[in-house]
């Protein structure tokens, strides 16, 4: 598809130049977009742009691509939703003067026109591009010294919470509203209205306003609660029944295929038979990788510590220490741990040709491919090692383990060999004349005391050296950057997805990270201006 390259004008009307003026102080970065747009989508980008629609057969709008990449960035900064940022292109000026269009009485994008590029996006990896092209402007406009700035970068990873949007249920909402949604798709498939549906399947407990309302037990009741669950599972599974002879065709693909499997997730996850016999039961524990939302089934129950927990996911930023840019940008489920993260954060960085210096991380990354990366460049991991403690007792750190030599001595002079990542035991009848016994050990007697190895020990070694200097307690602290960097992060975005699913909340954290990074460009421009 041809597109006409957005070429917006670079000299200020008179109208822009009074805008400019108004916006020294507030919103300032309306401003700084209005001068730098060309540098920002130049030829280049526009072109990567355009190809997202090449040989699609795709695309009524013949708008630039380039001028939907500004919008977009442009909707991040106010946090507007699609129909205010439609309007936005008539009633607001300085979208209006960023966007090239003062003057336009009627809105330069539809609603769908934005949501269908922001998909587009997606889909093409390009929003990972448009982080990318934050950081080339920065190159570009010199607006660092980048003489300063060292080959081998110096990068710190953090994490933080990111409640999720989609409803939490418990195991009776989620089957029921499960269910509500096949019977919704085979209505629509057989034009047939919801309820004439519901009574041909005899599932009356979808027809009430809510399946806890249909059931009409009493919830404290255990007895009536457990006969719930059977009445609610013959009726799903009479809707199911009843689907797949009536819509045989349709059953193995979209969308009757998906609302089946969620149901089917559903049961395995959370229910079981009832060991007291005679049906099933809400399953006892919490299954590994629980779904927890019907609208958003890639959120997860996550852990902020062990007493607090939140329902979402988790974002992870990489920030450049030498020059206050995050590079990269990753979302993952909540219960996942930080080192997942790790893979996509390093093909972001390794696209850019990054090379890493040091790396700035707290413990949850300590076992991620970064750090195997970041080794295998001679680069060194800063972060506080892991501290076992062992009450009053002696600890590891009482105990010295020689790397180099694969042993381990206690505080009473018995060495033992060492294998990584393998317990070593100490010999136990040696354990049990030796004088420092009561110090050591609390086990019976004929049990040696016992010390884990760490796969990674070497590297825990010298991360507990690192932290009994003062140099390396200073190294240790520089990390607090990613910590500040995650926090304006939070402030823009909100502790609580705007979208549903993983790729959908990655996209709007790179666009708010692209949003910090063009802040800090300003931010420095101005102050060597000043």
């Amino acid at each position: 598809m041809n597109f006409k390259r957005w070429t917006p004008r670079r000299t200020p009307t008179g109208q822009e130049a009074m805008l400019l003026k108004r916006h020294r102080r507030t919103r300032k970065l309306f401003a700084f977009l209005r001068v730098y747009r060309r540098e920002l989508f130049p030829d280049s980008f526009q072109a990567e742009l355009e190809a997202m629609y090449r040989d699609t057969g795709a695309g009524k709008s013949a708008l630039p691509p380039a001028l939907l990449a500004m919008a977009t960035l442009l909707q991040g900064y106010l946090g507007l939703s699609d129909a205010d940022a439609v309007e936005a292109t008539v009633s607001d000026l300085r979208w209006q003067m960023v966007l090239d269009c003062l003057g336009a009485t009627k809105p330069v994008f539809s609603q769908g026109t934005l949501h269908d590029f922001r998909h587009r996006l997606i889909e093409n990896g390009l929003d990972r591009r448009l982080l990318e092209r934050t950081v080339e402007l920065a190159k570009a406009t010199k607006a660092f010294d980048w003489k300063k700035v060292p080959k081998s970068l110096a990068i710190a990873i953090d994490s933080s919470p990111l409640e999720g949007a989609g409803r939490v249920e418990d195991t009776v909402n989620l089957l029921g509203h499960a269910a509500r949604k096949l019977l919704g798709c085979a209505a629509v498939l057989l034009e047939r209205t919801p309820e004439s549906v519901a009574r041909a399947a005899k599932i009356p407990l979808l027809t009430a306003s809510s399946v806890k309302r249909g059931l009409d037990i009493d919830w404290s009741d255990a007895k009536a609660k457990a006969q719930t669950i059977d009445t609610l599972l013959r009726q799903v599974d009479s809707l199911e029944a009843w689907v797949r002879e009536k819509l045989p065709a349709d059953i193995d693909g979209p969308p009757l295929r998906a609302h089946l499997d969620t149901l089917d997730q559903l049961r395995n996850q959370d229910i079981e038979p009832d060991p007291s016999g005679g049906g099933m039961r809400i399953r006892d524990g919490v299954a590994e990788d629980r779904r927890i939302s019907i609208e958003d089934s890639e959120m997860r129950h996550g852990r902020k510590s062990k007493s607090k927990r939140f329902d979402g996911y988790k974002r992870h930023i990489a920030r450049c220490l030498d020059a206050p840019l995050i590079l990269a940008c990753a979302v993952t489920p909540a219960n996942r741990p930080e080192s997942e993260a790790a893979p996509r954060l390093a093909d972001d960085m390794r696209n850019q040709g990054v090379q890493f210096g040091s790396l700035h991380i707290d413990r949850a990354y300590i076992t991620s491919c970064l750090v195997e990366e970041v080794l295998a460049q001679d680069g060194e991991i800063v972060c506080k090692p892991w501290v076992a403690r062992n009450g009053t007792l002696f600890a590891k750190g009482d105990f010295n383990i020689d790397i180099s030599a694969s042993t381990i001595t206690c505080p009473a002079g018995e060495t033992e060999p060492i294998s990584l990542g393998t317990p070593v035991q100490f010999d136990a009848d040696t354990c049990d004349d030796c004088r420092l016994r009561d110090a050591c050990t609390n086990a019976a007697l004929g049990t040696g005391r016992q010390v884990s190895i760490a796969p990674n020990e070497a590297l825990q070694q010298r991360l507990t050296e690192q932290l009994k200097t003062p140099s390396g307690r200073e190294k240790v602290r520089k990390r607090v950057a990613v910590e500040h960097a995650l926090a304006h992060i939070s402030a823009r975005q909100g502790n609580r997805a705007r979208y549903l699913g993983v790729s959908m909340n990655e996209f709007d954290l790179r666009r708010a990270a692209a949003i910090q990074n063009l802040e800090s460009i300003h931010r420095v421009i101005t102050a060597k201006a000043a």
